[in-house]
């Protein structure tokens, strides 16, 4: 491992247009609970499936029931950066990082500084009256109980993507035009399950993809350096000076 640590440090050192792709696992450290891991969100018990309740359908035939859920466990606003975050605004602010591609809907990363986030997921900072498109700020969602209204009576919705609704197009083709063009494309924290987000990587052309993860991944294979472990304890050493 520690040869594949001083690897990722000079590639780091050397890269103008790293990418960095990451999921649920860049903010475990933040305490927001992943997704897939033994105690993530899809390996407790409820009354639906995580799935089933997040999805388009669900949100339209049971708001009141996807609102108790979506509070108690998507919504996290007491959440601050963790080292990860502030390792890759610092990346950025030094010129060596074009973009972050994230997963996650917390809005973490620009808490931290990071200016350039592509969020394909949205985010639950953001949320929109589905009848006249007024727009309300987190706030609306945590003070209010039950299904939100809009003073027009229309219900509030958040701005992330459910199951069943598509990715922004905007954000799929920024995401992709940052991923093709990359000399570095790190990915961490993610365990590249949900789709179509996972399958963006397929447009890096470059040798320097380096996969950071607890867990393996089906671009394991595929990688140019594979670095299996905790996120934060090896971006923390390859940002060592």
């Amino acid at each position: 491992m520690e040869q594949e640590i001083r690897q990722l440090q000079q590639w780091v050192k050397e890269c103008r247009r790293m990418v960095f792709f990451g999921g649920a696992g860049v903010s475990t450290e933040s305490g927001i609970p992943d997704f897939r891991s033994t105690d993530g969100l899809y390996n407790q018990q409820y009354r639906y499936p995580p799935e089933t309740i997040l999805s388009h359908r669900f949100f339209l035939r049971q708001p009141e029931e996807f609102f108790r859920f979506y509070r108690d466990k998507m919504l996290c606003p007491q959440a601050r950066p963790n080292r990860v975050h502030r390792i890759l605004a610092h990346w950025e602010s030094e010129g060596r990082l074009s973009a972050v591609v994230t997963q996650n809907i917390d809005g973490l990363h620009q808490a931290a500084g990071s200016r350039r986030v592509l969020e394909l997921h949205g985010s639950f900072h953001r949320n929109h009256c589905m009848r006249c498109g007024r727009f309300f700020g987190l706030e609306a969602i945590l003070e209010s109980s039950g299904v939100p209204h809009c003073p027009c009576g229309g219900i509030i919705k958040p701005d992330v993507v459910l199951y069943e609704e598509p990715l922004e197009e905007a954000v799929m083709e920024q995401a992709v035009d940052a991923i093709a063009g990359a000399d570095l494309l790190l990915v961490g924290g993610t365990s590249l399950a949900v789709y179509p987000a996972a399958g963006m990587l397929r447009y890096y052309r470059g040798n320097r993809l380096a996969v950071v993860n607890q867990s393996p991944t089906p671009l394991d294979s595929a990688a140019d350096l594979l670095l299996p472990g905790r996120l934060g304890d090896i971006l923390s050493r390859a940002a060592e000076e």
